[in-house]
């Protein structure tokens, strides 16, 4: 499911943040799931695509942030409900976001659009003079991943604690199984498919998957045989035996990782700073731009004491840890490292810590790491 669910809460805020300068996650913890006074919204009743239908704007506690009624899938923006449907039929007065629908890239949440005072949200009509993309980019083939450290599966280092685990040596990529078995490289700049299996792969000098959530994230772990870190795995993995604050050491030095970009890339892309831009962050082309996500050990000196690369900046790293650990079980899930345009908001370097979004978000810049126990 690619729902980000009620959670999502840093669009209203976004544009003012920007102006003060905060390049990194605008996240918060969103809104409760209410209609925010806007009324009911209009739905595709029979799902032909019409929008002929009515919601009233509750939701059914026990199917959570994805309820599925009669005649489609309700879905919500900041607090807004809106519809899973094609972009194609979210124009006008109508505002399409895309991460919060299951199924292809052209399935967003539309919902009604409402602006805040004194902040521009025009959103143009087409996605003229956007940077571009290019769907069938597959930066990563011929590609494979190298043989992994004793004990552990291709691709990843031994961490020697005890009990011992092994990390992927590079932020992970996506490769599917095609119909006749066999596999191919995926396209970083969009979401995993949903059309055919899926895995994770560690590969150097490629460009690591964006566009995915932790959810998807996981599966991707899980079927090459890895999982998520843990918590305390990955700040292991990343602070080393010493517990640095940076894979290299205690002293930030600028540009030795993927760590800050000058202009936020949203805004070079779209060319514009309004607020409507926030709605947009799963638009491919915003990593298909120079200066944004790296390829992998491209940043030599961006390298733990056990040898992985790239564990601050570059893409955020989703963690899955056990709920029923934590006194507050939002922070069970989380990423980490920052990404290629901060690595400060939310922590320094291996302290970066996002918690405010679900398992389910999804932008370009979430990315992933896997782990496993070694043998």
């Amino acid at each position: 499911m690619r729902s980000m669910g009620t959670t999502f809460g840093f669009f209203l805020f976004a544009a003012s943040a920007i102006a003060a300068g905060c390049s990194g996650d605008f996240g918060g913890d969103g809104g409760d799931g209410a209609d925010g006074g806007d009324g009911a919204i209009v739905f595709d009743a029979g799902n032909d695509g019409s929008l002929d239908g009515t919601f009233d704007g509750t939701f059914d506690a026990t199917e959570g942030d994805a309820e599925v009624y009669t005649g489609g899938v309700e879905c919500t923006v900041n607090g807004v409900l809106g519809e899973c449907i094609d972009v194609s039929l979210c124009t006008g007065e109508l505002v399409p976001t895309p991460g919060h629908c299951v199924g292809p890239a052209n399935i967003q949440c539309c919902t009604v659009r409402r602006g805040d005072a004194g902040v521009d949200d025009t959103r143009p009509d087409t996605s003229a003079g956007w940077c571009p993309t290019d769907p069938t980019a597959r930066p990563n083939d011929s590609r494979t991943e190298a043989a992994g450290a004793t004990g552990c599966l291709t691709g990843m280092l031994r961490i020697p604690v005890s009990p011992a685990f092994c990390v992927d040596k590079y932020e992970g990529a996506i490769v599917v199984k095609n119909a006749d078995g066999s596999e191919s490289s995926w396209t970083p700049y969009y979401p995993p498919p949903t059309d055919r299996p899926y895995r994770a792969v560690s590969l150097a000098n490629a460009v690591p998957q964006g566009y995915i959530s932790g959810e998807e994230a996981q599966v991707a772990c899980k079927a090459s045989g890895k999982r998520l870190c843990t918590n305390v795995e990955w700040l292991r993995a990343c602070q080393g035996p010493s517990k640095t604050t940076y894979p290299y050491g205690n002293t930030r030095v600028d540009g030795r990782c993927n760590d800050h970009r000058a202009l936020h890339p949203a805004v070079q892309c779209f060319g514009t700073s309004a607020s409507w831009i926030y709605s947009e962050l799963g638009y491919a082309g915003i990593n298909q731009q120079a200066d944004t996500v790296a390829l992998t050990g491209a940043h030599s000196g961006c390298v733990t004491a056990e040898g992985a690369f790239d564990m601050m900046g570059n893409v955020h790293e989703w963690i899955y840890d056990d709920p029923s650990k934590y006194s507050d079980p939002v922070k069970a899930i989380d990423f980490r490292g920052g990404f290629y345009t901060d690595t400060k908001l939310n922590g320094e370097g291996c302290l970066y810590q996002t918690t405010a979004h679900t398992f389910g978000h999804w932008d370009y810049s979430t990315g992933f790491r896997c782990c496993a126990d070694a043998k």
